[in-house]
């Protein structure tokens, strides 16, 4: 926040569900102390927006503003629900039968936006769609706006998923000449010229490990033994072979526009909004077996222990021989007799010693569980199961995480020389006062924990966290400690990466739906053709790190709501049924509990717990029977029913049964 005059300010608004705004002054101290702006003091200023307040004279109570100044806009269009102008109209009222208003889904938008008739663009009342505020000047009247999109009908799939895309920033097309573009490439294919100057590693056993349903295939593992045992012991080499995206998506080319503005691909969960044309990601670009595909590639000579002994890096053509799910692969770590059994065995070798040194420098356990579903052909979800992290998802990600490591550790000391940039994968050490916030919450559980230099040590929080394993705090604690964490973000200043104690790290593995690996890629070949590295001609990277920092949170938005969304929608059809749940929250107005197979969070209010009258007791985080002295703690385990199920807001009210 920065100080212009005694009393006016600057910073970014959020907005509550009741329509009252707040400007954090600090963002290190108690959000208590931010000034408090009501909502006939917001002057248009909408959740996000970067704004100037102007602060009230002092009372004695909370500290007031009132917004002088939109400085910058965060968002400007609404997904909702078309309704005509007045409610009472189905009363028998008079109305205006050319004016409209779009109902927000978004519940931090506190205002109902007005469509004319011409700028409804066929859009039916009743429809959801999706609206563009197109002017506001007067905050005691609604914005106005005109429907850019229309979605469907509330409560399909099709329109809820697109709906939650659109509100995040990402169109749920490609262009028409990004699409043709990716189309000649694809027409093209691999010819003869393209291999010139790669290594081949056709030859060499390679595979992959995804997700049942994936289909682009960004990284691909080759693995053979090398060495003279009578003289040396065996050595292997291991090549993580990276879709060559960057040969195909050229600077300032149609496709490579479109990718620098999305950054990602975002993943929900029935569907892809990829960063790439599929022609691209799930064709050309992916490494599907049994074909020939480009590659950029990180080739380690490691000894039994994970020692590197020799390393290459290049441009290389591959050609994968199998391909695995990670429940495929799993098996064939844990029984002989299946393919490559003895190659996966090794590799899963390998890939614990490289996570023991990782954990032994300090790196933090942090492997929230993760639910997933099952849908009929309407979308709607029919069983959510959890995802199950076994040793062939361990194995792919200690590879990856070496092939990131090593590339920023080359690049970052052979570019210093000349004083280049490049792109780093950063986290910040956690603040103090999230730490003591953190250790005063364990305490009020009952963890005692100490504090060093202000800092939790690492090795007291995975010792922590593996004790709760399988426990019902274990949720709740795992996300207390993610809340005191800094966010990884991209950035051209190395500060290192502190949740995986890498002194250098970067995003090398998944160009076809990042787009900062592509810009490592490319810096990558220019540094190996031994030349100077331009990094101008690749791009602004500071401006590419900032956008890509901010385009991967809302793509975790767009992800986490289309969870929370296909929960609710399951929860729909259970009212009246009974659960077993973990207290996840406690507030004054009561607790949230998570069920506990389908993570299905949902608020039990205290209006509904009628066995006696509770309080909140804020330094405790619990709640407390006046008469029974009855407690309900984080981490308790309760019995709930399904009371309420509210689609349009999406939440769940449970009681205690």
């Amino acid at each position: 926040m920065k100080q212009k005059t005694t009393n006016r300010l600057q910073g970014v608004i959020s907005i509550s569900s009741k329509g009252t705004g707040y400007v954090a002054i600090d963002q290190n101290k108690d959000k208590g102390n931010d000034p408090e702006i009501d909502y006939k003091h917001l002057n248009t200023a909408l959740h996000g927006d970067t704004v100037e307040i102007v602060l009230h004279p002092k009372g004695h109570g909370r500290q007031t503003a009132e917004v002088s100044k939109i400085i910058t806009r965060a968002k400007m269009s609404f997904a909702g629900v078309l309704e005509p102008v007045f409610a009472e109209a189905s009363a028998g009222k008079e109305t205006d039968k050319n004016i409209f208003f779009v109902k927000p889904d978004d519940t931090k938008m506190y205002t109902d936006i007005l469509v004319a008739k011409e700028d409804l663009n066929n859009a039916k009342i009743g429809q959801k769609v999706f609206v563009e505020i197109v002017s506001w000047t007067d905050p005691r009247k609604a914005p106005k706006g005109r429907i850019v999109k229309v979605l469907g009908k509330p409560g399909e799939n099709n329109a809820e998923m697109n709906a939650i895309v659109l509100e995040k920033g990402f169109d749920t097309n490609l262009p028409h000449n990004v699409e043709d573009e990716a189309k000649a490439i694809k027409l093209r294919g691999i010819k003869k010229e393209d291999y010139e100057g790669r290594k081949d590693f056709r030859q060499t056993l390679t595979f992959t490990i995804d997700p049942f349903d994936a289909k682009d295939f960004d990284d691909a593992i080759s693995f053979k033994e090398v060495g003279d045992p009578a003289k040396d012991g065996v050595n292997y080499e291991v090549g993580i072979h990276i879709a060559d995206v960057s040969y195909y998506v050229l600077p300032q080319s149609a496709l490579d526009e479109e990718a620098g503005d999305r950054t990602t691909s975002v993943y929900l969960v029935d569907r892809t909004i990829p960063m790439l044309p599929e022609v691209l990601s799930n064709d050309l670009c992916s490494l599907v077996p049994n074909k020939d595909r480009l590659a950029m590639s990180a080739v380690f000579i490691v000894d039994k222990n994970a020692q590197i002994k020799n390393e290459w890096y290049g441009r290389t053509v591959i050609n994968s021989q199998k391909r695995f799910t990670y429940e495929e692969a799993e098996v064939s770590i844990k029984k002989s007799g299946t393919p490559l059994h003895k190659e996966l065995t090794i590799l899963n070798n390998l890939a614990k010693k490289l996570n023991t040194e990782r954990f032994e420098k300090g790196a933090i356990s942090l492997e929230q569980e993760e639910v997933k579903f099952v849908l009929d052909k309407t979308g709607f979800p029919i069983k959510v199961v959890k995802k199950e992290r076994g040793d062939s998802n361990k194995l792919i990600e200690e590879f990856m995480l070496l092939a990131n490591r090593r590339v920023a550790e080359m690049l970052s000391k052979g570019l210093k020389k000349d004083n280049i940039k490049f792109i780093y994968r950063v986290h910040d050490n956690p603040s103090k006062e999230k730490m003591a916030d953190l250790a005063f919450f364990l305490k009020s559980l009952g963890h005692k924990v100490s504090l060093k230099d202000g800092i939790i040590p690492t090795r007291e929080i995975n010792n922590l966290l593996k004790s709760l394993k399988g426990k019902n705090e274990e949720n709740t604690v795992e996300r207390a400690v993610v809340r005191s964490m800094a966010k990884a973000v991209y950035s051209t200043n190395n500060i290192g990466h502190y949740g995986l104690a890498f002194e250098y790290y970067t995003h090398f593995t998944s160009p076809i739906r990042r787009y900062p690996d592509i810009i490592v890629h490319r810096i990558l070949n220019e540094y190996l053709k031994g030349a100077k590295v331009d990094t101008e001609k690749i791009g602004q990277l500071e401006e590419i790190a900032k956008v890509s920092s901010v385009q991967e949170k809302y793509a975790s938005d767009a992800e986490r709501a289309s969870i929370k969304y296909k929960q609710v929608e399951y929860m729909s059809k259970k009212k009246g049924e009974l659960f077993t749940g973990v207290i996840s929250g406690i507030t004054e107005w009561g607790m949230y509990v998570e069920e506990k197979e389908t993570k299905c969070e949902g608020l039990v209010k205290v209006r509904d717990m009628n066995d006696d009258f509770y309080t909140f007791d804020e330094k405790k985080l619990q709640l407390v029977g006046q008469k029974k002295k009855k407690k309900y703690r984080l981490g308790d385990e309760v019995r709930i029913k399904v009371k309420e199920v509210d689609l349009e807001k999406k939440n769940i009210d449970y009681i205690l049964v």
